[in-house]
């Protein structure tokens, strides 16, 4: 019997630490939510959410354990009614239960649902066992086709979420930082408008400027001009600049 008492006192110790644990916890996240709820963020949550969890799957240990006694057949009766203030249970309850009277003690202590509750229930179990076969099965026939439509409409949108996240996550990139300078260099001095053609600048000359003819005029969108017969001498001057380009 002092055997069994022990481990019933050390179970029910256990049992209040780990609920304090997971009161402290409950009060923590709901202050973070009423004082951070501009500012906190969805791992912060988790992270608190996740501390609510261990507490709680600790305490369902508790109550699995082999060594814990049935609390089953544990019986709770009030040693004492009044309408007077216990200080005792005002502190133990942190001021929620001021007095044990003969109101809260049906409701603290109640171990079978209320009489309306009761009489609800029993009323909805009559409806179900006088309810046909054929109107059971037209109802569930319904509430399935409801349920598969929701379920579509949820399966839908998580593919769809899954998609965009895969292509985020995969997404090439727009611009070539070789492209980019390879076009800086060409609007700057003339490489690679030509092709097999380098750019011409003498040494000691900075780029953009010609050789002994000033400033390299900026290109300029092409105009159209109408097509004119190619002139001999002209052709020929051009020529000799490129054979020639250094040479007046």
């Amino acid at each position: 019997m002092q055997r069994e008492e022990k481990q019933l006192e050390a179970t029910l110790h256990a049992i209040l630490n780990r609920v304090n644990d997971l009161k402290t916890a409950i009060q923590a996240l709901i202050t973070k939510l009423e004082t951070e709820y501009e500012t906190i963020n969805w791992p912060t949550f988790l992270d608190n959410y996740a501390i609510l969890s261990g507490h709680l799957t600790g305490l369902s240990k508790i109550l699995q354990a082999e060594l814990a006694p049935s609390l089953r057949s544990v019986v709770v009766l009030p040693l004492q009614l009044g309408c007077e203030r216990d200080e005792e249970l005002a502190r133990l309850t942190e001021g929620r239960v001021p007095a044990c009277t003969h109101d809260l003690v049906p409701d603290l202590l109640r171990t079978k649902p209320e009489p309306q509750a009761e009489q609800r229930l029993q009323q909805l179990n009559h409806k179900a066992n006088t309810l046909s076969y054929d109107a059971a099965q037209k109802q569930v026939a319904q509430f399935t086709k409801v349920v598969s439509h929701v379920w579509e409409i949820i399966s839908k949108g998580r593919e769809d979420w899954e998609g965009e996240s895969m292509r985020s996550a995969g997404m090439q990139p727009t611009h070539s930082i070789a492209d980019t300078h390879a076009l800086v260099t060409a609007v700057g001095t003339g490489k690679g408008l030509r092709p097999g053609m380098p750019p011409m600048v003498p040494q000691g000359v900075p780029p953009g400027m010609g050789p002994a003819r000033g400033p390299t005029p900026q290109m300029g969108p092409a105009q159209p001009t109408m097509p004119k017969a190619p002139s001999a001498i002209k052709t020929n001057i051009k020529a000799a600049n490129q054979i020639h380009p250094y040479q007046r």
